[in-house]
């Protein structure tokens, strides 16, 4: 089963990183501030795709913004996709870029 771990650096730069076992199979990088995170780019091992690994990390972000009372810049053009398809799961922490 994978498991998903966010990894910073000092900086607060980093990813949302997927495991399957030891082995890093997807990412989410991020950059988090006091009171926003952005998200940069997803990505999962092709060998890996269509097995909603994309979606998890997704969730994980989701949920690491609105327990930290954080809004999302979705500078990624997935998570923009699906923020833009599904407004209203994600209108409280959408930080929409003009």
């Amino acid at each position: 089963m994978a498991e998903i771990k966010l990894e910073l650096d000092e900086k607060q730069h980093g990813a949302f990183n997927l495991y399957d076992a030891e082995t890093k199979i997807g990412e989410m990088a991020v950059a988090i501030r006091k009171d926003a995170i952005t998200v940069y780019h997803t990505e999962v091992n092709e060998n890996q795709a269509g097995k909603g690994y994309a979606k998890q990390l997704l969730d994980a972000l989701v949920a690491h913004a609105r327990d930290n009372n954080l809004k999302v810049i979705a500078l990624c053009p997935y998570v923009h996709a699906q923020f833009t398809k599904h407004p209203e799961e994600y209108n409280d922490i959408w930080l929409r870029q003009e």
